[in-house]
């Protein structure tokens, strides 16, 4: 069964596009033109995701999107806009926004993300978030006690709360990419010049934990954040 997105874009003809080709990677798109429109459409009907305009007449996509999340906690919520401030980020994901991407953009950039978000809905139980431990190719993470093991010799490394929340966040994004703005919003609770910059020091820190697994990567993907993959 195919999954079924609502589309919520006040522009009609760019909704059309984005809604064609949606469709034609086989998705059951529901287009509505304003923010309005879509909190009835999702009250109405029920959808695997959401993705939204930010600025839209009558209820913009922020407004909408805080409404959703008093009946539906479940649902992930992408948002599209041409805003880039990074308070207007902050606040879609503080509403419960899943990913934001900033216009313009590539098709494939969207669907990129749709199958990220796609691919952790329709695998909950490997990313549970009572989650304590987890196994990153020749090591295990026991995030309760904060200590990396690598296999192979039994050597330990005990991590710092913030590299243990990011390694785990790494844990449940692994493969897809890790949003900077996110990682920064759960874990720093800001996003500005300095945390991005102590960020990039963790994850430093991070590689040079896991640098005895040479299949494990932590690749940065500029301008949207990083990916944590197996090699090989």
């Amino acid at each position: 069964m195919n999954n079924k997105i609502l589309l919520v874009e006040d522009d009609q003809n760019f909704g059309d596009v984005l809604k064609s080709y949606l469709e034609m990677h086989d998705y059951d798109v529901t287009l509505a033109i304003d923010g309005e429109a879509g909190l009835e459409a999702f009250k109405k009907g029920h959808y695997d995701l959401c993705i939204s305009d930010v600025m839209m007449p009558k209820k913009d996509g922020f407004s909408m999107a805080k409404e959703i999340r008093t009946f539906n906690n479940d649902t992930p919520i992408i948002f599209l806009t041409a805003k880039t401030l990074k308070e207007d980020v902050l606040e879609g994901f503080k509403l419960g926004g899943d990913d934001y991407i900033t216009k313009p953009f590539n098709s494939e950039e969207l669907l990129f993300r749709v199958k990220a978000v796609m691919r952790r809905l329709s695998k909950p139980e490997e990313n549970p978030e009572n989650q304590r431990e987890f196994l990153i190719g020749n090591y295990h993470f026991d995030y309760a006690l904060r200590i990396l093991t690598y296999k192979p010799d039994g050597s330990t490394e005990k991590l710092s709360p913030k590299e243990a929340q990011l390694l785990r966040l790494f844990c449940f994004r692994m493969n897809d990419v890790l949003q900077r703005s996110e990682a920064l919003t759960k874990i720093w609770q800001d996003d500005n010049y300095f945390t991005a910059r102590s960020m990039d020091v963790f994850i430093t820190k991070i590689r040079k934990y896991l640098s005895k697994d040479k299949n494990i990567e932590i690749e940065n993907i500029h301008g949207n954040g990083f990916r944590m993959y197996m090699k090989a």
